[in-house]
């Protein structure tokens, strides 16, 4: 198929295709439960992942693509599942995923290493139009997504992940499986959106993760003052010890600095 359709693999869209159909059928078994849910994945390719998610129980497989040379090639795939392919040509960036299916949805994909990242935070803001995410990352992403508080992986991606989301690293691919191999190895992540996260204006959140994981080594009381707030009385609001720094503070800890933005002590934290 990548021979008939011309689909050499580009680098600017950051193409890198997954066609061992043992490693997608695995990651469409990760999945879980897709029996008569909708499936959203990006960025399909030739559509390696997407067989695997056809031979599951999902009532459809939405595939965002916005590479024409592919549309065909999907368009062929789509033939031999009559009525259980859609392909929508455009840009994942642009596009709301939960707008082209109904619920339940999943998001599973082999995500194009140049936008994972903004995808992901995109999704991570509305997470609860999901059933689940399971998405492959290059593997220091997943692992900064995954990471626990006081490790040095741990940031603004793992607390806005894990405010949204029960994150789990499920396994990593080597380069070799992919055509052509990428640089680094990739590791593929599940992501279960809570039924009740943490209140918080997740906006604000972004901009305390973002103000203390900008200055990570040092103490709160210094990094915070990029939020133009008296950060001591920001910390005390939210009842962390203004000594502590970025890396120690749990995500409950971070969603009440964020509360705090709005003068609002947060009682399930204390100094400490």
């Amino acid at each position: 198929m990548i021979r008939r359709y011309g689909l050499t693999a580009v680098k600017s869209l950051g193409q890198h295709f997954l066609l061992d159909l043992n490693l997608t059928r695995r990651i469409a078994r990760e999945a879980g439960e897709l029996s008569g849910a909708s499936v959203i994945e990006i960025g399909p390719g030739p559509g390696g992942l997407t067989r695997a998610l056809l031979e599951t129980q999902a009532a459809r497989v939405v595939a965002v693509e916005r590479d024409r040379r592919a549309i065909a090639a999907l368009a062929e795939l789509g033939a031999a599942y009559p009525g259980r392919l859609q392909v929508v040509e455009g840009d994942a960036l642009e596009l709301d995923p939960a707008a082209l299916a109904p619920a339940p949805r999943h998001i599973v994909a082999n995500l194009p290493y140049n936008i994972a990242t903004p995808l992901l935070v995109g999704w991570l803001k509305r997470a609860r139009d999901y059933a689940g995410l399971t998405l492959m990352f290059q593997k220091e992403v997943a692992d900064r997504i995954a990471a626990r508080p006081r490790t040095k992986d741990y940031g603004r991606l793992s607390v806005l992940a894990q405010w949204a989301c029960e994150t789990r690293k499920l396994f990593d691919i080597p380069a070799r499986a992919f055509t052509p191999p990428p640089k680094v190895t990739s590791s593929v992540l599940g992501l279960r959106p809570r039924a009740d996260p943490e209140p918080v204006d997740v906006e604000k959140l972004e901009r305390v993760t973002r103000a203390a994981f900008g200055q990570r080594r040092k103490m709160l009381r210094q990094s915070l003052k990029s939020l133009g707030v008296d950060p001591q009385a920001l910390l005390e609001t939210a009842g962390i010890a203004p000594e502590r720094r970025a890396e120690e503070l749990s995500v409950a800890e971070f969603c009440a600095l964020a509360g705090a933005l709005d003068g609002k002590p947060h009682p399930s934290t204390s100094l400490g």
